[in-house]
């Protein structure tokens, strides 16, 4: 019987190799041949480039082992990604419920369309905005400033709110997205049954809605953890001095100082950190789902 069903599935996937077949080229050449080169990177010494001598070591991811500076970082960019995270939850799971439950017609068209317009523009332009209305004398402080009848100083760039402001504004769309299709797909006569049975609107929030959205909630928990963790646009230029992170790290190797080899280890970890951390939270995330 088995032998039957693995003659059965190999003739069923023959017919579609033809249409996986670009989607799997196109991820081995993006994705894992881009990969390889930075795991190769990553244990050399200097990049292999003309004139130069280079040799293999492990002193690039022992450097991340020698300086506390780097584990620092690291630990400081996972609590930035917690915190952003859970900020796209409080926002973004009630303006999803709000879209898949409440609202119908044209008022949901353009709510939506609101969410999804951040997509539409640059990341760069989206945290340049930001900067002109959380600086001293930008938008946010002279509003302020025309309404209350005393002067107040608003100055939040260059600061730690400022960079949860800006990827919470980026990131936020990911959890709406998931969180309404996961809540557009609940039977509303699951709601109404809850109801009819006595229970209270919080009731119905925690033990029907909330459970049965999970997958949704966890998916777009992953989809804004893991990028906010590597993120260094928004806290380079809404942080400042303040706004140095792994991901900015990261960058000055690539960027500033050029020493490729290093950044890339530290790429690496990185990218190894999340994944334990993901792994250690699968179990409890499989149950939750």
């Amino acid at each position: 019987m088995a032998d039957q069903l693995a003659i059965g599935s190999r003739r069923g996937l023959r017919p579609a190799l033809p249409l996986l077949l670009p989607a799997y080229l196109w991820l081995t050449v993006a994705i894992f041949l881009p990969l390889s080169a930075m795991v190769f990177f990553s244990f050399m010494t200097d990049l292999p480039l003309a004139g130069k001598e280079w040799s293999f070591t492990l002193g690039n991811y022992a450097a991340f082992l020698s300086q506390s500076l780097y584990s620092t970082l690291l630990f400081s960019s996972l609590r930035l990604g917690l915190e952003v995270t859970l900020w796209c939850v409080v926002i973004g799971y009630p303006a999803a419920y709000v879209l898949a439950k409440v609202l119908k017609g044209r008022s949901r068209e353009a709510i939506f369309l609101l969410v999804i317009l951040p997509f539409w523009s640059n990341g760069l332009v989206r945290i340049f905005s930001w900067a002109m209305v959380l600086r001293e004398g930008g938008i946010l402080d002279t509003a302020l400033n025309a309404v209350l009848p005393f002067r107040i100083n608003i100055d939040l760039m260059y600061s730690y709110p400022a960079v949860i402001i800006g990827l919470v504004h980026s990131y936020v769309p990911y959890m709406v997205l998931t969180c309404y299709l996961t809540l557009q797909a609940i039977d509303d006569s699951l709601i109404e049954a809850g109801r009819s049975l006595g229970a209270s609107r919080r009731q119905v929030l925690w033990r029907v809605i909330i459970p049965l959205s999970m997958p949704g909630l966890i998916a777009g928990a992953a989809l804004i953890f893991v990028p906010v963790v590597g993120s260094f646009m928004e806290p380079r230029i809404l942080g400042g001095r303040t706004g140095t992170f792994y991901g900015t790290i990261i960058e000055d190797q690539f960027v500033a100082v050029f020493n490729w080899p290093l950044g890339a280890a530290l790429s690496f970890i990185l990218l190894a950190v999340v994944l334990i951390i993901l792994a250690l939270a699968a179990p409890v995330l499989r149950r939750a789902a």
